[in-house]
């Protein structure tokens, strides 16, 4: 007893000598600001302090350019543990460190900008893996402790495929984390699925659309055009949604979205547009619903394939499955948060809020923040909570890619807070520009961030020195898969080994051309550079 609590205390003292580094390392990631599938500075970083800090790294893990798998282990027959970083920005986001609105200088004022923020989100996983490994070190504890670069979440792209082509194979347990309203732990109910496909339309040969023959004359530039893949994108977009009513019925909190990718391809010529993209992303809280949706989807892009002299196509993305409890592991980190506590905001974070309420004409508050966040909140009271609003045969809420790790290992996903303002009054609104400030803001955020990686270090810890902590969250996944992986229970992988990464697709980026550093729209002298109002 008297040794475990050594390695638990190492583990703090080890977190809190390198608070300094850490904050430093986060606020870097933030300002790197990359999104899906182009997080190139961000992955670099990782990778450096990792092999710095003694891990054996793969870059470019499930043949993914911004994904790593990073490991280190000593002795013999001690656990494999895992947690995971994600590192990726939200298109339409930017923001400076400003308590009023101020896109960053020099790029398109849409470029992206941390949101939730996964810049923290992946430095306080890093802090509890590097915590952890200290600790382990230092007192002989056998294990082997794995932390994942995991790129691309805001479309739930690289844990899929990581899981697909068996990066989670043995592993025995993980703790995963995500900044949130409130300090707490995940229950029973856990997030649900998320699939995402990008549908194209291609007019192959749109010279066969109508037949020259019957113009008497050579009348090329007269002929009837092929409506071609611009019409096709339109149709798609205007049937679905005219279809969605009918997908599923309005319960389960299901929904759908879509976003058109640019093709480079205008021209004023007459000829018809021959390739265009559309993707859809979709969330519900089973897989027969998501079938059920795709299923409307492919039907109608075949229709209009059809009608406007093209064929269709997908490129998948992703496809989650849903998230799977564990209530030992859900207990065990529970007992670590309360023994962490809830974070405490300096005055320099509170003072940052009631700068940005001044600016918005609100009168600032002694304190800026929902009360949530500087208290903890046990996990039975989130479960009522999260539960308040559902119908009881739904199981599972919203959708994060974190649930592909849950059906390969007990998995806890701990909840641990970021400051979000207080309204003042019911049903106020702050605009976007304030919680991505306050996401940026070291003194708002760090502490949120070392109460999840003191956290998580704790409940690694636990699980590699307390033999009996792992064995009950392992029963537990056993009886709830019904014999493990590949048990009656289980669902394995939704993609298959053979993926290829989505990561040649037109994602928004940053770009290098002769004007300067660029976000993929191109950078306006002054404001969007959409022109005059009409």
């Amino acid at each position: 007893m008297e040794q475990h609590k050594a390695i638990r205390q190492h583990a703090m003292d080890w977190i809190t000598a390198n608070e300094a580094r850490l904050s430093a390392f986060n606020a870097r990631i933030w300002e790197h600001a990359e999104p899906a599938w182009r997080e190139y500075k961000s992955v670099r970083d990782y990778v450096e302090i990792l092999r710095a800090e003694g891990f054996e790294v793969e870059e470019g893990s499930g043949q993914m350019p911004t994904a790593f798998a990073a490991r280190w282990g000593q002795g013999e027959g001690g656990p494999v543990l895992a947690s995971f970083s994600e590192y990726d920005a939200v298109p339409g986001n930017s923001q400076q460190v400003v308590p009023h609105k101020a896109p960053r200088d020099g790029v398109h004022p849409y470029a992206a900008g941390h949101t939730d923020p996964h810049s923290v989100l992946g430095t306080a996983a890093l802090t509890a893996i590097l915590a952890a490994k200290s600790a382990m070190q230092a007192h002989g504890v056998p294990g082997t402790l794995k932390l994942f670069g995991e790129p691309a979440e805001k479309v739930c792209g690289s844990k899929p495929i990581h899981a697909a082509k068996g990066y989670f194979d043995g592993l025995d347990a993980a703790v995963v984390w995500h900044p949130w309203p409130s300090n707490t732990v995940t229950g029973e109910t856990h997030f649900g699925a998320y699939w995402s496909a990008v549908i194209s339309f291609e007019a192959e040969a749109p010279e066969k659309w109508v037949d020259p023959s019957l113009m008497p004359i050579d009348a090329s530039h007269a002929i009837a055009r092929c409506p071609g893949a611009v019409d096709a994108l339109c149709l798609m977009y205007t049937t679905t949604k005219y279809t969605k009513e009918a997908m599923f019925p309005h319960s389960g909190s299901w929904t759908l979205n879509e976003f058109i990718l640019g093709d480079g391809g205008a021209t004023s010529d007459n000829l018809p547009p021959r390739f265009s993209q559309i993707q859809y992303s979709w969330r519900s809280s089973s897989l027969a619903i998501q079938e059920q949706i795709w299923k409307v989807l492919a039907a109608n892009a075949r229709h209009v394939a059809a009608i406007t002299g093209c064929r269709a196509f997908v490129r998948w993305v992703t496809k989650t499955r849903v998230g799977l409890p564990n209530t030992a592991m859900t207990d065990l980190t529970w007992a670590n948060l309360q023994e962490v506590g809830a974070p405490a905001y300096p005055e320099a974070a509170l003072e940052f809020g009631r700068a940005i309420q001044r600016n918005l004409g609100l009168e600032p508050m002694q304190d800026p923040f929902i009360p949530s966040v500087s208290r903890l909140t046990p996990p039975e009271e989130n479960e009522a909570k999260l539960r308040a609003g559902l119908p009881p045969w739904q199981k599972h809420l919203s959708a994060d890619d974190y649930v592909e790790y849950s059906w390969h290992c007990p998995t806890v996903r701990l909840l641990a807070a970021r400051p979000r303002l207080r309204p003042p009054q019911p049903g106020y609104a702050y605009p976007a520009w304030a919680y991505n400030a306050l996401g940026g803001l070291p003194a708002a955020v760090d502490p949120g961030m070392f109460v999840a990686g003191r956290t998580m270090a704790l409940t690694l810890l636990d699980l590699a020195a307390r033999p009996d902590a792992l064995a009950a969250a392992q029963a537990e996944f056993r009886e709830r898969t019904g014999g493990g992986v590949g048990g009656s229970r289980w669902v394995g992988p939704l993609l298959p080994a053979d993926f290829d990464p989505p990561v040649d697709l037109r994602w928004p980026e940053y770009v290098s051309t002769p004007r300067g550093e660029e976000w993929c729209i191109p950078t306006p002298h002054t404001g969007t550079g959409a022109g005059g109002p009409l």
